[in-house]
């Protein structure tokens, strides 16, 4: 369903148009989406857009507008369409090689702080961090901004999304490392702190349709979506030092079984946040 606009809209014509074509297209945040999209394409904050609602659009602006809501309309991520997702206060590159960042995968970072030791600072050799599955890099690089002396190496088998981290690394000025590994098998250190966010969706879930524009591979996985968790953990035995930490992401419903398997390698439940779980390695 699309709208009749006048022949020279207004900022305001335009979002209330295109805010009812993604209401009728169930997009719980039209509005939001309609600004984001505007703003993009007028390479304006989304704040301007409200006290100027009466600028008039011209036609090459109306055109690359429309052709950017149709792409919503068709359910693909707004971070798509416009490049970039904040996460953690921080602007990301992200492309259709990555994951778009989760406001849940903030957790992670929040049990991070919680497992820096306090000598930190003081140590001869500084505490190694492996973000493993790095995807558009948000995790290890927020982990070294918000700690820049643990020393950081970004983990992923595909190289088209280490591309994408190391360019967000050189964009926020965090010093990292970007390695290719299947998980942690040709990463060449000891980690103190493993941090994660695998693929833990089960294909039988139900999911809003935005998914199906994102990397299956970063997704899903096998054993009702826990594959390459457990995997995980089962290295964690040769290449996490003692005492150490892993941080994994995944759903809520996931945590009991996780935990049993952490446990049984070894590991020891330390706390559960959101779609968090710290775990640590004592012996």
């Amino acid at each position: 369903m699309k709208e009749n606009l006048p022949s020279a809209p207004t900022v305001k014509d335009w979002l209330d148009a295109a805010t009812h074509r993604l209401v009728f297209a169930e997009i719980p945040s039209a509005r939001l989406d309609a600004e984001l999209l505007l703003a993009h394409t007028l390479r304006k904050p989304r704040t301007w857009l409200h006290g100027h609602s009466d600028e008039l659009l011209d036609g090459r602006t109306q055109e690359i507008a429309a052709a950017r809501l149709d792409l919503r309309v068709d359910r693909v991520p707004v971070a798509y369409i416009i490049g970039h997702k904040e996460f953690y206060g921080r602007t990301f590159k992200v492309t259709t090689a990555t994951l778009i960042p989760r406001p849940e995968s903030e957790d992670l970072i929040t049990l991070l702080d919680q497992a820096i030791p306090s000598d930190s600072l003081t140590r001869e050799q500084p505490l190694r961090l492996a973000d493993v599955g790095t995807g558009s890099g948000i995790l290890g690089i927020t982990a070294k901004l918000q700690h820049p002396e643990i020393d950081v190496t970004l983990l992923d088998t595909s190289r088209h999304a280490l591309t994408i981290a190391e360019q967000n690394s050189k964009a926020l000025n965090a010093n990292v490392t970007a390695l290719p590994s299947d998980l942690l098998t040709r990463y060449p250190y000891t980690a103190d702190i493993i941090i994660a966010n695998l693929p833990y969706v089960n294909e039988a879930w139900e999911r809003s349709p935005e998914t199906n524009h994102e990397p299956a591979e970063a997704l899903f996985a096998a054993d009702n979506g826990l594959a390459l968790i457990y995997e995980l953990i089962a290295q964690t035995k040769q290449q996490l030092t003692s005492p150490g930490w892993l941080i994994l992401e995944a759903d809520p419903e996931q945590h009991p079984a996780i935990i049993e398997k952490a446990e049984a390698s070894g590991l020891v439940h330390v706390s559960t946040l959101g779609y968090g779980v710290l775990l640590e390695k004592l012996v």
